[in-house]
């Protein structure tokens, strides 16, 4: 209960003397007495009642109230039955200290004020329980009435005065209570949950955001067929719902928390509940998937597509295009410094890329309808429908495509324009990813081309496997490559072995860096710039904001280091290798 509905019961005779702005303050329990410390008996949360006897002059009211603010107390009610009205020196003393003061009238007994007090925190907690009980219920039964995380979330706000909304482990809103929660909010809040649950911290987290305070409670769904092995723990914190609550748990008494904890207990049947409907998309994905590896006629693939078009995109007018996207979370070995993703590290990666797909502003319940991901040999494959040109538009416009990625191609115009692009899956997911792979965990992912028939899809699944092994080859915990990426160098790169690439730029650009080092002579950064402008003297004098016959010296030395000459295109072309490898 609140100290205003106090203030609101005619029948306790309380006069409000200081502290307006305090009203809302929660009263957990009620104390009468009348120590001049009686903080040895006070656990944070009481309305404390004082009939001032500990009072002898003005100097003590200022050590009680200090006393009482530093226990945490709700407010405190002074009676005026014995020594007449509350003192100037006691109003003041709780004006500073922002305690709220009541004068409680000499008509009115302490009895009285604790037996309300006592009666309505028995009967609001055993409200909550009961609030419980029903919520259970109405999930339990099915139809409509079920109501999902919602109910749930509703008893928060109007049973507790909770306002808390569920969140996917990048961030994304599954259901909340009043106003959305927004976006940057929810990815900071999920990054945060996912570093302490990396660390091993128990919940609830608390955690900040954009000024507020926030208590992060995990949501877990039955996970049998995994064994309690570590990876398998790193691999769950990132497919964990979150409950996150805009309050501070740290102050809350037992009860409290464990109703919060049968809150979550709820919410993840309904977790599970989600995970069994997507059963059938990942089984469609993993028949798909089998049929295009093993080499099945075009005939065959085409029938499972059929198939799996109305349940991915329903009411869709013509056949869709479709996309692969190709997603693997390696973890390192504590032992040797190796990498490891097995079976369990398959189905991360599905998590993780079913939860990528879904995007960000995808908010409701399940908003991943349209994507089917299978899990094989450590990594997860999703194929992905894309409505064609002219055709209805369906779940798939949620998807993450308002901007490619920086140096992205513009998508083909027959894939419209909800095709994929890699950097922009990534964008608002990056930070809550990197937390909760930690520092021995790492994700990948690659896109292909949008394809429009069973023959494109063998072609489609090798391309993105090679985007990701480019995005493999990049520095990073979390990143991602496109088939627009393929046509260049940066394909043949990742296959080139560390230690071939070691000596091979140590061979060309040693000699330049330890000339600079010792004379200044920024010959590297002329090359780069050389090579950028095609050789163009001009061009890239005017760059450097160098006469061009000192930009001929520069050229003339690295020449002369290097043994090349930058006239040939193979030399220049080992150059722009080196320093891509660099």
């Amino acid at each position: 209960m609140r100290l205003r509905a106090l203030l609101d019961t005619d029948a306790l005779g309380l006069r409000l003397l200081g502290g307006e702005d305090e009203l809302d303050r929660a009263v957990q329990g009620v104390m009468t007495t009348d120590l001049r410390d009686p903080s040895r008996y006070l656990s944070g949360g009481e309305l404390v009642l004082t009939g001032l006897a500990w009072r002898r002059d003005a100097a003590d009211s200022e050590p009680f109230v200090r006393i009482l603010v530093a226990a945490q107390v709700a407010g405190l009610a002074a009676g005026e039955a014995e020594l007449g009205p509350v003192p100037a020196d006691l109003i003041e003393a709780c004006r500073r200290h922002r305690l709220p003061l009541f004068a409680v009238s000499e008509t009115v007994a302490f009895a009285t004020i604790t037996e309300h007090v006592v009666r309505q925190v028995s009967g609001e907690r055993a409200g909550d329980l009961a609030a419980v009980v029903d919520r259970h219920r109405r999930l339990m039964t099915s139809g409509p009435a079920g109501g999902g995380p919602d109910v749930v979330l509703d008893l928060l706000t109007t049973d507790l005065d909770l306002r808390a909304w569920v969140l996917s482990p990048t961030g994304r809103q599954i259901a909340g209570s009043g106003r959305p929660l927004p976006a940057p909010v929810g990815a900071a809040l999920a990054g945060q949950h996912l570093a302490a649950a990396r660390a091993g911290r128990p919940g609830p987290h608390r955690a900040e955001a954009e000024g507020t305070t926030y208590s992060l409670f995990p949501v877990r769904g039955e996970r049998g067929t995994l064994p309690p092995a570590p990876q398998d723990a790193r691999a769950a914190a990132l497919s964990d719902w979150l409950l996150a609550v805009e309050a501070d748990a740290g102050d809350w008494p037992a009860a409290r928390l464990d109703l919060l904890q049968g809150v979550t207990q709820l919410i993840a049947v309904e977790r599970d509940r989600r995970d069994a409907a997507r059963t059938v998309r990942r089984r469609l994905a993993q028949e798909v998937l089998e049929l295009v590896q093993t080499g099945a006629a075009p005939a065959e693939i085409s029938g499972r597509l059929r198939v799996a078009a109305p349940v991915l995109l329903p009411g869709l007018g013509s056949a869709p295009h479709w996309q692969v996207v190709v997603a693997k979370v390696e973890w390192a070995y504590q032992e040797d410094g190796g990498r490891e993703s097995g079976a369990h590290g398959g189905e991360a990666a599905q998590a993780v890329l079913e939860e990528i797909l879904a995007g960000p502003s995808a908010a409701g319940f399940d908003p991943a309808e349209r994507i089917a991901v299978a899990h094989t040999g450590g990594e997860a494959i999703a194929l992905v429908p894309l409505a064609a040109e002219g055709a209805s538009r369906g779940p798939l416009d949620t998807a993450p495509r308002e901007a490619a990625a920086p140096g992205a191609a513009a998508a083909d115009p027959a894939q419209g324009d909800a095709a994929l692009h890699a950097g922009a899956l990534l964008d608002s997911v990056r930070g809550p990813l990197a937390a909760g792979l930690g520092e021995d965990g790492r994700l990948t992912l690659g896109v292909s081309a949008a394809v429009h028939s069973a023959e494109g899809l063998r072609g489609a699944l090798e391309e993105a496997r090679h985007a990701r092994r480019v995005a493999a080859a990049r520095p990073g915990r979390v990143c991602a490559a496109g088939h627009h990426e393929l046509a260049s160098h940066v394909l043949l790169l990742p296959f080139v072995p560390d230690d071939v690439r070691r000596a091979f730029t140590a061979r060309l650009l040693d000699p330049l860096r330890d000339y600079d080092r010792r004379h200044r002579a920024e010959l590297i950064e002329t090359l780069e710039a050389f090579l950028d402008c095609d050789g163009s003297w001009t061009r890239c004098a005017a760059r450097l904001h160098l006469h061009v016959n000192t930009l001929r010296y520069r050229v003339g030395r690295i020449e002369q280091l290097t043994g090349r000459d930058l006239s040939r295109l193979e030399d220049k072309l080992d150059f722009f290798l080196a320093l891509r490898m660099s």
